[in-house]
């Protein structure tokens, strides 16, 4: 079945290339992957059913395999099939372009499913590039603004992450003679200190350019401002997810020693994300670049859970930490990035100079929004908050009162900060949308459709559900 999941979104592309009408057979099949994602949340320990392998090549050893190894990828493929169907619901194709726009929406959807379900390191690695052709493509080609160089940007950046962290990835092949995960995490442990500290600053390097960790973060802002929706929701709530599930997949088991000799250059890169690009978000006179440069700046919490785990290995809440901000932001960045393409739509314009009143003509739109904007801030009862508050107690795990304050510590202490740059950017944006006399952009902008909604609900009711809850995913990772 897991096979079916990871194959239906390709399956419904091809369809749609040879003639299959394409916004209804993009819903359709979100819909049924939705479905088989939900299924699999209650039966994942079931390897019969969610298990593949054929055989690719026997020499290296390659396997077309997927499988659920532990709940962390349970949790990234229910991620994907929730922004997948709301993204595709969500957008509305350029007219003549409804082949593009869906088919490469659900393209980038099988390409993240499979990289998350993949237990081969080659379709691991695979799956993730598959998913960045359509994304380069359609914001080239179907993206607004300064479409073309952000294109260019983000092919070269992320064209150039991919690359370093190859190296690393084969770099790990080869000492552990396999590419089969499972195997290779199970065999961890013999690699000698001098090639972990190599291959940790590749896999850093590598997955933290595909992550935006700064400072190789600029191509992110201007790519997701110049995507179209789909794009945007897909990229920044779901893929970009790939390179923290690599480096807590692969990079902190097999290279733990290494990770640890890089840890104070990582604090102080993850700082970077949360205050340098959490003050230049403040100043962005767009909707869409602050909303870019807001997912930028929220990746570095996710990195200090993650410095916290390789500073504390036993920590126990540091992976869960990790694991549950990284759905959280993913629901609600997918979330702001669909609101957004409305406002644009009913108003004609994101700039906020040409913006205000909007709740005056549209509430309906303007309450999710906020909701959006309070999950994205840390409000009690959303995801984002259990996500955060998992950070902050996990970096405090460890700490002994009598040493002091140590360098995780310190760090967590510094990004708290962000919790109030978060709220200014946010507040204020909200302010400058909806709040204020109207202007004659908004006086007659449309509210938020009933069909609209139903995207929107899936994911407010996701960041509520989890907020509320969070063992809904915690109890996957036990």
């Amino acid at each position: 079945m897991l096979a079916l999941l990871v194959f239906l979104p390709i399956v419904a592309f091809i369809a749609i290339l040879f003639g299959a009408p394409a916004r209804l057979t993009a819903i359709a099949a979100s819909a049924i992957n939705l479905a088989l994602g939900l299924v699999a949340v209650a039966t994942w320990k079931n390897a019969s059913l969610w298990a593949l392998s054929l055989p690719v090549l026997d020499k290296p050893a390659l396997h077309l395999a997927f499988g659920f190894t532990d709940g962390m990828s349970v949790i990234m493929v229910l991620l994907s099939v929730i922004v997948t169907l709301a993204a595709v619901l969500s957008g509305s194709a350029p007219e003549g372009k409804g082949k593009l726009y869906f088919g490469s929406s659900l393209l980038i959807s099988g390409g993240a499913l499979g990289a998350f379900a993949a237990t081969d390191l080659f379709f691991f690695y695979a799956f993730h590039e598959l998913a960045l052709v359509p994304t380069f493509l359609m914001i080239g080609m179907l993206g607004r603004g300064d479409r073309r160089d952000a294109a260019w940007k983000i092919t070269i950046y992320l064209g150039l992450g991919s690359i370093i962290l190859l190296a690393g990835l084969v770099w790990l092949a080869n000492l552990t003679g396999t590419f089969n995960m499972v195997e290779m995490v199970k065999g961890a442990g013999h690699i000698d200190l001098a090639s972990q500290k190599a291959i940790a600053a590749l896999l850093i390097v590598g997955f933290g350019t595909l992550v935006s960790l700064f400072p190789f973060h600029s191509w992110a802002a201007p790519a997701y401002a110049s995507a179209p929706a789909p794009v945007a929701m897909l990229h920044a709530g779901v893929l970009k997810k790939f390179g923290l599930y690599g480096l807590l997949r692969l990079a902190i088991p097999l290279v733990p020693e290494g990770l640890q000799y890089w840890l104070t250059p990582l604090l102080v890169l993850l700082l970077g994300n949360i205050l340098w690009v959490g003050y230049v978000t403040i100043s962005q006179k767009r909707l869409d670049l602050m909303l870019g440069n807001s997912s930028v700046m929220h990746m570095g919490y996710i990195f200090l859970a993650i410095a916290a785990l390789i500073a504390f290995p036993g920590n126990p809440l540091a992976r869960s930490a990790a694991i549950v901000l990284m759905f959280a932001h993913g629901i609600s960045i997918a979330l702001l990035f669909g609101l957004a393409d409305r406002i644009e739509r009913n108003t004609g314009s994101l700039d906020f100079a040409d913006l205000g009143g909007l709740a005056k003509s549209a509430p309906g739109l303007a309450f999710i929004f906020g909701i959006a904007a309070m999950a994205s801030i840390g409000l009690p009862g959303l995801a984002n908050f259990s996500g955060e508050i998992l950070v902050f107690l996990s970096a405090f795990k460890s700490y002994n009162g009598t040493e002091g304050l140590g360098p995780v510590q310190i760090a967590c202490v510094l990004s708290i900060w962000g919790v109030v740059i978060s709220a200014v950017y946010m507040l204020r944006a909200y302010r400058n949308v909806f709040q204020g006399p109207a202007v004659k952009s908004t006086q007659s902008a449309a509210d938020i459709t009933c069909v609209d909604r139903l995207p929107a609900i899936l994911l407010v009711l996701a960041l509520f559900a989890v907020g509320l809850y969070p063992n809904l995913l915690l109890n996957l990772l036990k």
